[in-house]
């Protein structure tokens, strides 16, 4: 078995995903309680699919993940941004979606969120960007789109895809919003494999020799 379950644990194998069918926000919430405040396995839920999605990375996904939020930081901080990041987090949209993302940040709504222990979005804002590394399992953009989250960037396979809310959907985008004066698409990845090959110190110090310090 790759998942184990009982009225204390819940775990998963590295490296595996798990979708349940037809289950309900109630199934969602039970797993999320028995889970207590573990971050793995990550467990996303989608009402109008009725599935729950239990997925446990391998290092690599982490370490993506890692210099991922490292470089935005890198980025915000240049530009004079002032920022809150999470990971982990669970995100709900009542009954309707619930997903975990590898990492996100609040930049414009960060005022709003600060010194809260657990976020509610019927009340407060979602985050403005959210980052997820598909290197398990492929994310559910629809999910996402739920909780109108503006801005969600998925990194798979050396590529980075952004995807901005426009009204009710996602579309996909070759430019940020939050950093429109940067191309992210493209540098991004190349400092993002860097750190896997050669390790997150050497990736930051040359992102910031070759790139940020010549950004004016």
């Amino acid at each position: 078995m790759f998942i184990t379950v009982n009225q204390n644990t819940l775990t998963l194998t590295p490296g595996s995903e798990i979708i349940l069918q037809y289950q309900t926000w109630d199934d969602y919430e039970n797993l999320l309680e028995i889970r207590q405040e573990k971050p793995l396995p990550k467990i996303y839920f989608h009402a109008k699919t009725n599935t729950i999605r239990l997925m446990s990375p391998l290092p690599s996904h982490g370490n993506r993940v890692d210099i991922l939020r490292d470089l935005v930081k890198s980025l915000l901080g240049k530009q004079g941004k002032d920022w809150h990041c999470f990971d982990p987090i669970t995100l709900k949209h009542f009954k309707q979606a619930g997903v975990e993302p590898d990492t996100c940040f609040y930049i414009d709504h960060r005022d709003a969120i600060l010194g809260k222990e657990k976020l509610d979005l019927s009340v407060d804002p979602p985050p403005d960007l959210a980052i997820e590394v598909d290197f398990t399992s492929l994310t559910d953009i629809e999910a996402y789109q739920t909780l109108k989250i503006p801005e969600l960037w998925i990194y798979r396979q050396s590529i980075l895809k952004i995807y901005r809310l426009v009204g009710e959907n996602y579309q996909e985008s070759s430019t940020s919003g939050i950093f429109a004066n940067v191309n992210v698409k493209e540098i991004l990845p190349k400092y993002v494999e860097l750190a896997w090959n050669q390790g997150s110190s050497v990736a930051l110090r040359q992102f910031e020799q070759e790139y940020l310090n010549k950004i004016n």
